[in-house]
């Protein structure tokens, strides 16, 4: 990782990410690094090295991506928050927000950066969520009750919050065009454990069969609700 030298004067944020992606890994970190009030202290690809990693180095705040190799981004969360972990959470994910950023909230997050963002914008969301605030963008502020998102906030009921984390996250790439080995070799899963999860959330959604499920994953994904 490239460092920039800080000024001992100014008090440094201790920042960790979580991030299976070798590029946009180096990415992040040369960009945090070269702010003169950020600085990154530990970096991994999986969130059981990030919890214990995250317990050592005590960071002020973790970058933490959605899609990792066996648990996922939101178990993490879900898991640190259990702890009674008091690190800041921001995701930031090539996920979309509408789809992910209320579970996110729910499960204990701070924020919901997307990937694609400007890279000053990844670097404003981190010092919002670091004063406090919970970050996400316009159009999901918007959606919330009175323009403010909320963790206590009970969303209106879905067919989709029978799902797990990871099943909707199969379910998001199948409306994608995905297949089975192509999801499983994202997710760190086997084809029958993506299979499985597949037929799980036939049930769950009341689907007769693989192609309902699909075809109801691509009208989901175009049409932005369930």
């Amino acid at each position: 990782m490239v460092k920039t030298p800080k000024s001992k004067s100014v008090a440094l944020h201790k920042i960790f990410i979580v991030e299976d992606h070798p590029i946009f890994r180096e990415g992040l970190a040369q960009l945090i690094n070269g702010e003169t009030d950020l600085e990154v202290c530990g970096a991994t690809d999986n969130a059981d090295q990030a919890l214990s990693e995250i317990e050592r180095l005590k960071p002020d705040l973790a970058l933490v991506d959605i899609s990792l190799p066996g648990k996922n981004g939101l178990e993490l969360i879900k898991e640190l928050r259990a702890l009674k972990r008091k690190v800041k959470l921001l995701v930031v994910s090539m996920h979309d927000e509408a789809i992910y950023a209320d579970r996110v909230l729910r499960a204990g997050g701070d924020g919901y950066i997307m990937k694609e963002e400007d890279p000053q914008e990844i670097v404003h969301a981190i010092r919002d969520v670091l004063a406090g605030h919970i970050y996400v963008s316009e159009e999901v502020l918007g959606a919330g009750t009175n323009g403010t998102p909320r963790r206590s906030q009970k969303p209106a009921p879905s067919r989709l919050d029978k799902l797990s984390d990871s099943e909707l996250e199969i379910l998001e790439l199948l409306g994608r065009g995905e297949s089975s080995q192509e999801i499983a070799g994202q997710l760190g899963l086997t084809t029958g454990a993506v299979n499985s999860r597949c037929k799980a959330m036939q049930q769950k959604l009341n689907l007769k069969h693989g192609n309902e499920l699909i075809r109801y994953a691509v009208c989901w994904i175009e049409s932005g609700s369930d």
